[in-house]
């Protein structure tokens, strides 16, 4: 059945070119097929996400892609140095920490595409070194 197949992210976006140059340039996923003028497909670690041209894109209010990071202050600072603007949400349970949403466990950091789809970073809170 499906537990053992690999699924694949589909984001709509309004202008492909747009989301080409966002996807590739600033996040650093690579572009591995297309399907002419409606759809490119862009891999990220061993997942596929295709990305197509839709007249609804931008229209979903929650997350379409998670990524899961080592060091999510790095790939923030990161992403930040390259325009990408951070969410902030008031969430119960979490305590917000510059652009940061942080659990007893783990840290998210929400952003969006061009097109307004929701995409995250994940990352572990890490024990602090001994001085």
């Amino acid at each position: 059945m499906l537990g053992t197949r690999n699924a694949v992210a589909n984001l709509a976006v309004s202008d492909l070119d747009r989301a080409r140059n966002f996807y590739t340039d600033t996040l650093g996923l690579k572009q591995v097929d297309n399907e002419g003028d409606e759809v490119i497909v862009l891999k990220s670690g061993d997942s596929n996400i295709n990305v197509y041209r839709s007249e609804y894109a931008g229209t979903n209010e929650a997350t379409a892609v998670t990524w899961e990071v080592d060091d999510i202050e790095a790939e923030v600072a990161a992403l930040k140095a390259k325009g990408v603007a951070f969410e902030h949400y008031d969430m119960d349970g979490m305590a917000l920490e510059g652009d940061l949403h942080v659990a007893d466990d783990y840290k998210i950091a929400w952003f969006k595409d061009p097109d307004g789809n929701i995409l995250n970073l994940v990352g572990a809170v890490r024990e602090p070194a001994d001085a």
